[in-house]
């Protein structure tokens, strides 16, 4: 007996107008990409050169040593302090006021008219568009030189960072709890307390602890307009050429950020658990 013949191998299916899309937009970003590089003037024959290569390597060795004398060990250990205190006051602003314009900026259920959720993501948008170190620049003005215009540039920038974040949580959270809770005649701020918070919060606290994460090198970044901690040692010492202050300066910097990443990394594993 003859075997039937195989069936014919299925055509795959017609890409529909959101795939066309999706497949323009990768191209576009592609052209970009390609366009971008064409545009700028790497000079790579130069960088990779031999001569760059002995530029750079005398450069790295007059890091060494490091200056560790007690003096000015104790000025880092308090300029790393300082620096600390910043960015961790300037998270928790940023998510206190995070949190009260995300309520503004997301809609709590699908019913909610959310009359001010356009004003509060401009206005987001507004803080977070404008990079720390134009903020520190424009407080440096009415707060002075110090960590005090640092902490608060840090905390409107995180704040638009946050409260976007918040918003989005919000909004995606599951909305049967607080249905439940409203068919009951509860109010809207109970609801948001007993069911739309408790969801959420294990998320937000790990976008805080990953912000703060990063506030911690804004922070050192922010002492190039004088707003105080390891990032003003560091411009003071490496305009005056004194690099072995200035190695010390970056060590400090990079045992901070692994002290607080390992801190952060090990506070977000409790919280998802």
């Amino acid at each position: 007996m003859s075997r039937p013949p195989a069936p014919s191998p299925a055509l795959p299916p017609r890409p529909t107008g959101g795939r066309r899309q999706a497949v323009a937009f990768l191209l576009g970003l592609g052209l970009l990409v390609i366009g971008s590089f064409l545009s700028l003037d790497l000079q790579w024959a130069q960088f990779l050169s031999l001569e760059a290569a002995r530029s750079m390597g005398r450069f790295v060795g007059e890091f060494f040593p490091p200056d560790l004398g007690p003096a000015f060990l104790v000025r880092v250990g308090r300029g790393a302090v300082e620096t600390l205190a910043m960015s961790a006051f300037g998270t928790v602003l940023a998510a206190l006021a995070g949190l009260v314009l995300a309520t503004s900026a997301s809609r709590l259920h699908p019913g909610d008219r959310a009359l001010l959720r356009t004003p509060a993501r401009w206005l987001l948008n507004l803080l977070r568009s404008i990079p720390e170190l134009v903020w520190a620049t424009l407080l440096l003005i009415s707060a002075g030189l110090g960590p005090f215009a640092g902490t608060l540039a840090l905390a409107l920038h995180t704040t638009g960072v946050l409260g976007r974040l918040f918003a989005e949580a919000i909004e995606n959270a599951p909305p049967e709890p607080g249905d439940a809770l409203r068919t009951q005649g509860v109010g809207a701020g109970r609801v948001f307390f007993h069911a739309t918070l408790p969801q959420v919060l294990p998320q937000l606290m790990s976008y805080t602890l990953y912000r703060w994460e990063n506030n911690i090198r804004a922070a050192t970044v922010l002492g190039v307009v004088g707003a105080g901690g390891l990032g003003q040692l560091l411009m003071f010492h490496m305009g005056l050429f004194h690099m072995g202050k200035t190695a010390t300066v970056l060590g400090a910097m990079l045992l901070l950020v692994l002290l607080v990443d390992l801190a952060s990394h090990a506070a977000r594993r409790m919280l998802t658990r």
